[in-house]
């Protein structure tokens, strides 16, 4: 394995994390296992092909933990890992800077969409 040097921490957690739709991913995953198909349908604007390749990096990373069920078809779920659990705070930490930038710029959460996530901001 090659040494690998980082200038900073943060790079290493971006390394892991970073990009458009990880994080979305694991926000997706704080509330429990999803299946592909939920994941699609809960992030429209992502491809297959896209969602795939970051579920495959997730889980190489040991973020996530795929499960697949001996059923026919074949059931896979995604859900979590305990390391990936401690991603938590920072993707709660996410979500609220979000929140508030989304009030100041727009001066309120009508660009969200509607899902299980932003369900605590309905006025």
């Amino acid at each position: 394995m090659k040494e690998k040097k980082y200038n900073i921490s943060v790079e290493a957690t971006l390394e892991v994390i970073g990009g458009k739709w990880k994080c979305v991913i694991l926000c997706h995953l704080t509330h429990g296992r999803k299946r592909t198909s939920e994941l699609k349908r809960l992030m429209p604007d992502i491809t297959q092909k896209m969602l795939t390749q970051q579920l495959r990096e997730l889980e190489a990373d040991g973020v996530i933990r795929r499960m697949i069920y001996q059923e026919v078809p074949p059931r896979v779920e995604y859900e979590l890992s305990e390391y990936g659990d401690s991603l938590r705070g920072i993707l709660d930490a996410l979500c609220a800077w979000g929140e508030q930038h989304i009030c100041k710029v727009y001066g309120s959460y009508d660009v969200l969409d509607e899902n299980v996530l932003n369900e605590h901001l309905k006025s």
